[in-house]
């Protein structure tokens, strides 16, 4: 039974750890702390915690917690990662991963020296709609690519978002945006040879919208597109377009919610649906699995600490591209 420790009551804590927790018997949530003893405590009323304690350090230093889950503002993932990792528990951190590369580095280098298990929290990559996704694109069944497009947009209307705050490590590409960049990633398995990109920005240094334009090796075309304006309208897609045909993936971010894939092959188009079981629960099954695998037969993490030291490049890059600060560099 590997016991959790979770930083903060973020909104995302119950589907993302708790449900996941409560629908097996590998794991449970031990100890709680926010930002008051108050919020906390209803947090841990609410979610059957077992045990409240005032301050973050506690919680990674209590001796009942094995492993930590970091739900916290990006710009406080590279802190609290590595003090968890240093006080000897395995972590299990929200994306995105850090404020930007050069963070991601460290908390991979710092896992690394610990010997524990860090994973970045892509949910998504674990389900089998995506796992799926990825069989067809190697396949070859549809011929020779020649272009991915992936899209998240959702509506974002509450002014009081951390999400629009440059100093939390807001913007849509932080939060949004950086799905579609790891689906192209992980469903080419590939990286982006070039950027460009284009961004629309509400508060200073924060986009709203932002889409991208990236080469792919063997004459990939890529598009990403992050959309949270508040007139957005939800859309979680993939598509991949080759010389025998095409394939959309329908919402790979939530498939409990309802999800397939539409495969056209030579003209023929057929669906294929797959399990609403919550990506968040084969998710934490992975990460337990990596916990305890022995030692010398370690389970490789798909979104594991090099993977997110990638990630975090091609974010930096579309920034950049985009002619917006990096976070956390400003």
């Amino acid at each position: 039974m590997i016991r959790f420790g979770t930083l903060g009551a973020a909104r995302i804590t119950p589907d993302a750890l708790i449900e996941p927790c409560n629908d097996g018997d590998r794991a449970i949530i031990s100890v709680v702390a926010a930002r008051s003893r108050q919020r906390a405590e209803k947090f841990a009323r609410q979610h059957k915690i077992i045990e409240v304690v005032d301050t973050y350090t506690q919680v990674i230093e209590h001796p009942c917690v094995d492993a930590v889950y970091i739900p916290l503002p990006i710009t406080q993932h590279h802190e609290w990662t590595i003090k968890a990792l240093r006080a000897g528990k395995h972590v299990l951190c929200e994306k995105s991963f850090a404020a930007n590369a050069r963070e991601a580095r460290e908390m991979a280098h710092v896992a690394v020296e610990s010997n524990r298990i860090l994973m970045d929290a892509y949910h998504y990559r674990y389900h089998p709609i995506f796992l799926r996704a990825r069989e067809i694109y190697a396949s070859g069944r549809l011929g020779k690519i020649s272009s991915v497009h992936a899209a998240f947009h959702i509506p974002i209307d509450d002014p009081t978002d951390i999400r629009l705050n440059y100093e939390t490590g807001g913007g849509v590409t932080m939060d949004i945006g950086c799905y579609p960049i790891s689906w192209v990633r992980h469903i080419t398995n590939a990286e982006p040879l070039s950027i460009s990109a284009e961004a629309i920005t509400g508060p200073a240094d924060v986009d709203l919208y932002l889409t991208s334009k990236m080469a792919f090796p063997n004459d990939i075309s890529v598009t990403t597109s992050g959309d949270m304006r508040p007139d957005s309208a939800f859309s979680a897609i993939i598509e991949v377009i080759g010389e025998q045909g095409s394939m959309r993936v329908n919402n790979p971010i939530a498939p409990h919610l309802g999800n397939n894939i539409e495969l056209t092959i030579n003209g023929e188009m057929h669906k294929e649906r797959f399990t609403k079981r919550p990506s968040y629960h084969y998710q934490l099954a992975m990460f337990l699995d990596a916990i305890d695998a022995p030692t010398d037969t370690p389970v490789h993490l798909l979104t594991g600490p090099a993977d997110a030291v990638q990630q975090m490049i091609v974010i930096d890059s579309v920034y950049q591209a985009a002619g917006l600060p990096i976070r956390g560099l400003k």
